[in-house]
């Protein structure tokens, strides 16, 4: 449904050209959802910008259901409102002077190339409207409307005029946490009920992770790396990735020995030998980091460990918080963060044993990890 393909775009700045957008190339299959995630800056949001015509690129080529919509090589821009795209802002942009029915009708009222009839457009509004549950809501004001309310409704106003390719720029960022997490729920099952191409941009992990049927991950205009959620999560290509999704704890040290077929090996940190997996070559002897999320850390009792790969520790902090204790531990001179269950209940003080397991902490290249590929 969307090609990009080596995506270009710089900006001025007083230190000179800046590559917002270096060279990002990718595709969303039809009816997913791919989200671009990174931190502030790091063109996920110019990338968007681009595909909705809002800025015109540079260099590259972007495709829409197999229709050519900017092409640098024969200077071929097409008009947002030609891209058959719908969008919903971080703002969202609701008008306060309209109604709910007039504003989701205003992209019919003002659609080039087709006049819609008045029982046409209340058919249509009546549709979109029922689509985010706000089915009866047509006259009231927008201003009436509570945050998640107005979020829906500039969800339906972008879906009135069925459009191949639904673009969604942080839409949740202005909710608090839990109407947030409620309109997760909610923009993943209209778009798995509506099987809508959705290109989705957020700097929130949680979002992510939750929402995604593939990710890319962004830094400074390029792509470090792209996979669905649980590989972003359990198999990061580099320091960036591990340490932007999630909470990871990264331990340097050399490779020591040989990495097996099955991508097994062994690090030597400063704290001790740790069995990990790699999912890049690296040769014997070279600067590595292991990266292990707290809560694939086993934290026991001293005399209790049963791991091949075992540090002594001591807990230094702990915080209950219900389902989980997430602890502060030091190892050697290295603090640790490490999640677990309640009934693993330790002291402040509390000397323990970290179990470390293979198949849960990853080696990462030291030589190049924050760089991109």
């Amino acid at each position: 449904m969307l090609v990009v393909e080596n995506l270009r775009k710089t900006f001025e700045a007083q230190s000179g050209l800046v590559n917002a957008v270096d060279g990002v190339s990718f595709t969303v299959e039809r009816g997913k959802l791919l989200t671009l995630l990174g931190p502030s800056g790091c063109g996920k949001t110019t990338t968007l910008r681009c595909i909705a015509g809002l800025e015109r690129p540079h260099a590259g080529r972007i495709s829409i259901d197999g229709r050519d919509v900017y092409n640098s090589e024969g200077n071929l821009f097409v008009p947002p409102n030609e891209r058959g795209i719908g969008m919903v802002f971080q703002s969202y942009a609701i008008w306060p002077h309209m109604t709910v029915f007039e504003n989701v009708a205003f992209p019919l009222r003002v659609a080039k190339g087709k006049h819609y009839g008045r029982a046409e457009i209340a058919a249509k509004v009546k549709t979109a409207l029922e689509k985010v549950r706000l089915g009866g809501y047509e006259e009231r004001a927008s201003t009436q409307l509570s945050g998640g309310q107005q979020q829906r409704l500039a969800l339906a106003r972008g879906l009135v005029l069925e459009p191949s390719l639904l673009l969604l720029d942080e839409p949740l960022s202005n909710l608090d946490a839990k109407l947030r997490e409620q309109m997760r729920f909610e923009l993943k099952r209209l778009q798995l009920d509506l099987g809508i191409t959705t290109l989705y941009v957020t700097h929130d992990q949680a979002e992510a992770l939750a929402l995604s049927d593939e990710i890319l991950v962004m830094s400074g205009g390029k792509v470090m790396q792209r996979g669905n959620p649980t590989d972003i999560y359990r198999r990061p290509n580099s320091e960036f990735v591990a340490d932007f999704i999630g909470s990871t704890n990264l331990l340097p040290g050399r490779v020591e020995g040989t990495i097996g077929a099955d991508g097994k090996g062994v690090v030597r940190t400063d704290e001790g030998a740790i069995h990990c997996t790699f999912f890049q070559p690296i040769a014997n002897g070279a600067a590595a980091q292991v990266s292990v999320r707290p809560e694939d850390i086993f934290i026991t009792a001293p005399n209790a460990a049963r791991s091949v790969s075992v540090l002594a520790a001591k807990v230094e902090n702990r915080v209950f918080l219900g389902e989980v204790i997430d602890y502060i531990v030091r190892c050697g001179s290295r603090e640790l963060r490490v999640r677990a269950k309640p009934e693993q209940d330790f002291a402040i003080g509390a000397g323990v044993a970290l179990e470390f397991y293979a198949d849960r902490c990853v080696g990462l290249r030291a030589d190049d990890s924050r760089k991109a590929p």
